[in-house]
């Protein structure tokens, strides 16, 4: 395995765990994030001596979403001089996501604290996703007048139907690990002083496993579930830009940073 500057990967026989390393960002996604994360998952995905791979954060979150606050992205900008966030996507983060939903080994994602935006989206790729009793969950894109990403306006009505789906989309409001777990968006809930060590039992298990039957379950699933995966990404990468060219997208971020309530117009 490489080394990389804002993740980590760590074998364990045939598991594989990328640990997301921003811990000071609280694992918020910047330039060189989306780049170290989708090698790693393309490394991971390409090794056959790889049989299970487990996602997570260090630090007290799973992944705060993208990092408003990092200047590294200035190069994504688009004519009118807004971030390019169709490329940012269709480049960086969408491979990340394809290649968690179709590599050949089962993906958990192991939810050690707050789960949002892109973050959020990251852990619904993943095949099972178990989460501390302390996490939440968050579409949080709302908050800054942006739309759903990553996949995440897929995913999560594909796990707890369009009325729950759009609560979370339109109100932007924090899912404790419990509830999410009442709702279908997780799996699991585990005590957090019981969490490191339920991860790694369920991981092992999995790299233990029968590999090529979980490979058919997902292409069944993936079948029946994101055969317009593809599609809606795009989608979203469009809406996305479109809403980053929006008035109240600037000033969802500078309320952000400037940590005070949105003034939203409209427009």
């Amino acid at each position: 395995m490489s080394d990389y500057e804002t993740v980590e990967v760590r074998r364990r026989g045939g598991a594989a765990t990328i640990v997301l390393n921003r811990p000071e960002a609280l694992n918020a996604w910047n330039t060189q994030f989306g780049i170290d994360l989708k090698a790693a998952i393309l490394d991971v995905a390409g090794d056959d001596e790889v049989r299970a791979v487990c996602l997570t954060g260090a630090g007290r979150a799973f992944s705060s979403g993208a990092d408003l606050k990092d200047l590294s992205g200035r190069e994504e900008l688009t004519d009118q001089g807004r971030p390019n966030v169709y490329k940012v996507l269709t480049e960086r983060y969408h491979p990340i996501i394809t290649t968690i939903r179709t590599m050949p080994k089962p993906v958990v994602a192991a939810v050690n604290g707050p789960a949002v935006g892109i973050g959020l989206s990251l852990a619904l790729a993943s095949d099972l996703v178990v989460a501390k009793e302390s996490a939440y969950f968050l579409l949080a894109f709302v908050n800054i007048g942006l739309v759903p990403d990553g996949g995440s306006s897929l995913f999560v009505p594909s796990r707890v139907g369009f009325p729950r789906a759009a609560e979370m989309a339109l109100l932007g409001e924090r899912v404790p690990a419990p509830q999410a777990l009442e709702w279908g968006l997780i799996n699991r809930v585990y005590a957090d002083d019981a969490f490191d060590g339920e991860v790694e039992a369920l991981v092992d298990r999995l790299a233990a496993g029968p590999t090529a039957s979980y490979a058919g379950t997902k292409r069944q699933l993936n079948n029946w579930l994101y055969t317009r995966m593809d599609e809606q990404l795009e989608l979203e990468a469009q809406v996305q830009q479109d809403m980053a060219h929006s008035d109240d997208f600037v000033e969802g971020v500078s309320a952000f940073i400037e940590k005070r309530d949105s003034r939203f117009q409209g427009r």
